[in-house]
């Protein structure tokens, strides 16, 4: 956690995979933002309770205990200003034809480059400003 605690620069990361959420977390930090890692949708919501404010977070949509879906509904209720990129295996199509995420949703697929990641993460940290 920095000093400052500062949320514009802090950014939670969800994934279940290990791998996916060691290098999502190594391009966030190349970018210049502290990343606070979550194994699976249960941890992810207690950083939420217990660690403060993010400027963003990052989760994967399909993850045990708690999904990324569910983990924004809690956000909007305990941390509305903070903004959601979603990331699935599931192509954007899949995802919203079932009903996962609303079109207006911030979506990558997976697999995804650092260029395409480091992108989506300033699009919707700008859209929050």
């Amino acid at each position: 956690m920095s000093a400052n605690n500062e949320p514009s620069r802090r950014i939670l990361v969800a994934d279940d995979d290990p791998a996916i959420l060691r290098l999502v977390t190594a391009i966030v930090e190349k970018e210049g933002y502290e990343v606070v890692p979550a194994r699976d949708g249960r941890e992810a919501y207690r950083l939420l309770q217990t660690d403060g404010e993010f400027a963003a977070c990052v989760f994967d949509v399909v993850m045990p205990h708690m999904g990324g879906r569910r983990l924004a509904e809690h956000l909007k209720v305990s941390h509305p200003r903070t903004r959601v990129l979603y990331m699935s295996g599931y192509t954007d199509d899949a995802i919203l034809r079932h009903g996962v995420l609303e079109e207006t949703a911030a979506f990558m697929e997976k697999p995804f480059s650092p260029e395409v990641l480091a992108r989506k993460v300033r699009d919707v940290l700008d859209a929050h400003a």
